[in-house]
């Protein structure tokens, strides 16, 4: 049987939430990292590019829940941002970019995850509020 945090009924709320929004930075840097290094051509991704998006993903990820609890950030806007500055400043710093100025890359990836993570922020809201109206109307 797996583990999962739907069935986790002895963590408390705040550390699910927090466990569920690391899990997505990490997923939404990863993803944003992936995708701006091979510029699109998901055809050529290979081994390496996913070591090196999985330790950008990771480390942003880490960073933007840490500030998150220490400054006690919890406005939705203001986490796509902090995940996007985050993103972008751990890809300046993990590897080099592959095309554009010195900074480019990272500045590029940063802006993906942040509206990646904004979203899949709205579409899960629209999907929470649909069926949430079908169960009322039922």
């Amino acid at each position: 049987m797996a583990f999962t945090l739907r069935e986790s009924y002895f963590l408390p709320n705040a550390i699910k939430d927090k466990t569920r929004s690391l899990l997505e930075g990490v997923s939404e840097s990863t993803a944003a990292c992936l995708i701006t290094m091979v510029q699109g051509n998901l055809l050529s991704l290979s081994l390496g590019h996913l070591i090196i998006a999985s330790q950008t993903g990771v480390i942003a990820g880490l960073s933007t829940l840490l500030i998150s609890l220490l400054a006690r950030i919890n406005h939705r806007w203001a986490m796509h941002a902090l995940l996007g500055v985050s993103t972008g400043v751990v890809d300046f710093y993990v590897h080099p970019g592959s095309f554009g100025d010195v900074a480019t890359e990272a500045i590029v990836t940063g802006f993906a995850a942040a509206m990646l993570s904004l979203l899949l922020s709205v579409l899960v809201t629209a999907i929470a509020k649909n069926r949430a109206a079908k169960n009322k109307a039922a």
